[in-house]
């Protein structure tokens, strides 16, 4: 092998080791599963160097990030995290490194919490940080954490910035915030309209808002809003004046699905627009017959649909095998 050659494999696999620790990184912040890390790149790595040097640039990357000290995983995660990366250093009869059990001691004995941060790292090198609840259902909703078909709506606006571009965007059922602020880091908007209407979801949206440094008086001018869906007024919506009307994740419950319908029927209704607003509802089908529901009552109220199938970019660490789908609404 001549020069020329070794010097481009040298690239190739530097090229690969960053890949996978921006992997590392990007999954340990939103605190994916364990499973679904890169271990079988550092099990090689190990095996093949003996040496502790891409341990601790994965720490570097995560434990050790500004991030972690600003918005920390749950205390649990990191635990877990740190003892996997423990058990394939020993099982490489890899020296041991001081500072990966430096990081293990400052979790073993903390606190627990019931809440804890997620943040989702933006192609920019952004992060939008959330305080999420550590579980999955908490205070009767499932609106204190971020679901797939968030995560899934934020990709497709990162893909299509220009449907948000200068606009003034309405989000229903905005939960811990994810896809807004997304929008409002990344697409332009000339305003955003965060809203919700459970009382336990309204002070952590507001609060993950402003943590992410949007406020009225800023570019976009944003707001947080309580929007009950079963009385919100014409008035109110032709007040809001949306262009834009986005959704993730609010197709689950059978009982809210006529509710959600007239609601949006309201909406394509009595927009004081010239054009209609452009609305997208983004669900994660965990029952068919819910979702199916959903689209036939679409249709008894004079609402059509298409279905957005176009691929989009990886950004966020989710479960892909996952049933999701975006469609957009109109009369």
């Amino acid at each position: 092998m001549d020069q020329c050659e070794r010097k481009q494999t040298f690239d190739r696999k530097r090229a690969n080791m960053s890949d996978i620790l921006r992997t590392f990184q990007v999954s340990f912040f939103a605190m994916s599963r364990l499973v679904s890390f890169p271990w079988a790149f550092l099990e090689r790595e190990l095996e093949t160097n003996k040496s502790s040097d891409f341990i601790l640039a994965i720490l570097k990357q995560t434990c050790r990030h500004s991030l972690c000290q600003k918005f920390p995983p749950s205390v649990r995660f990191r635990r877990l995290f740190l003892s996997e990366i423990i058990k394939r250093q020993e099982a490489a009869g890899c020296d041991p490194l001081d500072e990966l059990y430096d990081a293990l001691a400052e979790v073993v004995g903390a606190e627990e919490t019931t809440e804890c941060y997620k943040s989702y790292l933006l192609p920019s090198g952004d992060a939008v940080s959330l305080l999420e609840n550590v579980a999955l259902i908490s205070k009767g909703t499932t609106g204190l954490v971020t679901w797939e078909a968030a995560l899934y709506l934020s990709e497709w606006a990162l893909d299509h910035r220009q449907a948000f571009t200068d606009r003034t965007v309405l989000e229903l059922g905005s939960g811990v915030g994810l896809t807004g602020i997304t929008i409002c880091r990344s697409c332009s908007p000339d305003r955003f309209i965060f809203s919700d209407c459970h009382p336990s979801v309204l002070p952590k949206l507001r609060n993950n808002v402003e943590l992410n440094g949007l406020t009225e008086q800023t570019a976009p001018a944003v707001s947080v809003e309580e929007l009950d869906w079963t009385t919100v007024t014409e008035e109110k919506i032709q007040q809001i004046g949306a262009d834009t009307v986005i959704a993730a994740d609010v197709v689950y419950d059978p009982d809210l699905v006529g509710i959600l319908v007239k609601l949006l029927s309201k909406i394509l209704r009595c927009s004081s627009r010239a054009v209609l607003p452009q609305v997208l509802i983004c669900s994660t089908i965990r029952n068919q017959e819910t979702y199916s529901g959903f689209k036939l009552q679409l249709e008894n109220a004079g609402i059509s649909h298409r279905v957005i199938a176009e691929p989009v970019s990886h950004v966020f660490p989710y479960n892909r095998d996952s049933a999701i789908e975006l469609i957009q609404l109109y009369t």
